[in-house]
This record gives C-alpha cells, structure tokens and sequence, in this order.
C-alpha cells in the first residue's frame, strides 16, 4: 500500500432540466402570487436577479411540480433521482478509472436533503452489480460540508481494507422546496440545486494524492445554517450573520491543514471552494487571502450550477482539472455547512494514466455537460 491514498477518478453529473433565474423567478411568483408579501417579493426580484448565479439543474420532469408536491411524492422523487444521479456518477467515475463494479470493495454514500431506510447504497449495490458483501455505509447530516468527511471514511477504508472505494455525494436539494415569505427560504429557492459527484479512490500512485484533512465544528452556532422540520417537512434556515461565521470557520481549518505540512497560502497553486453563495465565497476569500483569479473556478461553478450542497466542491475540483494542472501541484478542497462546520483536505497532483483521470475536451462527456444520452446505468 503506497503511504498517500489517491483520487484516480472523478465524475459530476447534474440532471438534464436547466433553469435560467428568470424562469425560476417567474414560476414562483406565478404560483404564489396570492401568499407572497409586498416585502416577500422584493427579496424574490432581489435575489433572483443577482448576477452570481445564472441557471440551475433540478431532477424533476416539469418544474412546476416541486410546487405541488406532497410529502410522500417528495420523498419518492428524492428516492428515484438520488439513486439514479448517484448511479450515474459512479458508472463514470468508474470507467474514467478503468475499474469494474467486482473491483469495490468499500461504497459510502452521504446525502442531507432526504431520508430512506436502507439507504442509497443499498440500491447502488444493485444497480451497479457490486460484490454483496462489500462494505457500504450511508452518511447523514453533514449539510454542504459533507464531501469531505465521506472522502476521510473512504480514505480509512482504503487503508484498512485495500482494492478501490467509490465515494458519492448526492442532493435532491429540490426534494426539500418550501416557500413563504421567510427570508431564508427566498434565498435558498434562489441558490439550490440538484446534483451529484463520484470519485475513485485507490492504492496506486496516479491521479490527486490525499496529503492531509482537517475539519472544524462550532456547534454554539449551529442555528445559523441547518434544517428544520415544520408540519413533518424540511424546511432550511439560513442566518445573515452565515458568512462571518463561515469565514471564520474556514480560515481556522486552512489553518489547521496546512501548518502541519509546514505550508503556507502562497504554497497552494489551485483552490476548491464550496459555492455557497456570493457573499460566502468573498467572505472565506478574503478570511484565507485569496485572489479573484484564485476564486474563479469556483464562481464559475456557482454561476453555472447554483449551489448542491454537498457534491459541489467536487464540481469545482473538476473545473480546475479542465483548466489543467501539473504533477507536483498542490490544491485545497474546502466545503463548510451544516453544524456549522468547515472540512478541508490538502491535495497533490500526481502522474496521470489514460484513460483521462476525469472529463474534458478529449475525456468522455458527462453530465455536467447537461447530457445524459451516452451514458447508460451498468446491469
């Protein structure tokens, strides 16, 4: 076993229905004209219109839908899409890293935007024809920030175990839709999104080597960004104080990660931040010492995608890759949520083998490319 677990694949895929805001914002207001304040409204022609974001991806067939669904359709359109976003992903991590389903030996699933008993990776065994005895652990509750404590397990279980891990972060963030006049619920109809990441983890010496972790909880404020449950349903609540806290929070782990290496800011060439929002993305910038051009990649993911939750760091990770990176580099994921905490790992770009470690010009196409035509669910 080498000394440094390593990435050899990643996929992001999004579902094929892409809303622009302005049809978003017409939708909304079209169906709850009668129950929006004047107030209610301004903050929807406010936050709607930011430029940050410009179109979104949700897994539903017709938007309207998210608007009328009850508890019980909400929860099996959470149920099918997670599992197919979540199959998709893996199929295609799987092939960017040569590897076949009777290679894994270890699965972990995280998700935060809905429940089921067994969890998705019950279902990802079957769709994927993986070994009934392969370890597979569903991971709940981590919000945004959970990409990176679902890679700190797959990382143990490599360790411990050996062979190739599939790691997958999947959100139906549409799944849990709710509109009034409460200024977190406006914003969070104006940044979420549905999506999903897959990366290969194995032994071997090729792909993005996982230097070093690090995470950092402040539970005291943990009503700043959570969910909450009204009438049986999720409901989420976001502060305006968030991107102070985030800030602080963030820095603090960045901290935490690289002094140990004895590495500074100046040491990292690329930077994976979690979208969070506009003024979550300037907050941590400006909280680590970062540049616009350093932010980039992840403002082109927000303005792209909106926000996922939790496999959205991935997606910025993979826009840095199309960009081009160089053996030797070293890159930080950073994502923060629910919590409120912050998780960071320190990254380095090893050698590459073909097949192409992930998509771009001359890799296979993917979903984040918004098509799904070519790729089919393995058996």
């Amino acid at each position: 076993m080498t000394e440094v677990a390593h990435i050899a694949s990643i996929a992001c895929v999004v579902p094929p229905l892409q809303l622009d805001q302005k049809l978003a914002v017409d939708l909304i207001k079209t169906h709850f004209r009668e129950s929006l304040s004047h107030r209610g409204l301004a903050w929807l022609r406010a936050t709607f219109s930011h430029p940050g974001i410009r179109t979104r991806h949700f897994a539903v067939d017709d938007p309207a839908r998210i608007m009328d669904e009850s508890p019980d359709q909400r929860i099996a359109r959470f149920t099918e899409q997670s599992i197919l976003l979540a199959t998709e992903a893996a199929c295609l991590a799987l092939e960017r890293a040569g590897a076949e389903p009777g290679e894994v030996n270890c699965l972990v699933v995280n998700t935060c935007t809905g429940y089921i008993c067994p969890g998705i990776s019950t279902y990802l065994i079957e769709r994927l024809g993986l070994s009934r005895d392969v370890k597979a652990f569903d991971l709940v509750g981590s919000g945004c920030g959970g990409a990176i404590p679902n890679l700190q397990v797959s990382e143990a279980l490599l360790r411990a175990h050996g062979g190739c891990v599939v790691s997958i972060s999947v959100e139906i963030c549409s799944a849990a839709f709710q509109m009034d006049n409460d200024l977190s619920l406006i914003l969070s109809n104006a940044l979420f999104a549905d999506g999903a990441a897959a990366v290969v983890l194995r032994n071997t010496p090729h792909g993005l080597g996982l230097v070093a972790t690090a995470g950092r909880y402040v539970p005291e404020q943990r009503e700043a960004i959570r969910f909450i449950h009204k009438n049986g349903q999720l409901h989420n609540q976001l502060s305006t104080e968030l991107p102070g806290m985030v800030q602080q929070a963030a820095a603090g782990t960045v901290s935490d990660l690289l002094a140990p290496q004895g590495l500074g800011i100046d040491d990292i060439t690329h930077w994976a931040l979690h979208t969070g929002g506009d003024r979550i993305i300037s907050a941590v910038g400006d909280g680590i010492g970062l540049s616009g051009e350093q932010l980039a990649a992840t403002r082109n993911v927000l303005a792209k995608y909106g926000n996922m939750s939790s496999p959205t760091v991935w997606f910025v990770l993979e826009e840095l890759l199309k960009k081009g990176v160089s053996p030797g580099d070293k890159c930080v994921m950073l994502a923060y949520g629910a919590g409120l905490s912050a998780h960071a790992c320190l990254l380095e770009v090893g050698p590459f083998n073909p097949p192409p470690f992930m998509g771009g010009p001359n890799g296979p196409k993917g979903l984040g490319e918004g098509d799904s035509s070519d790729l089919k669910p393995m058996p």
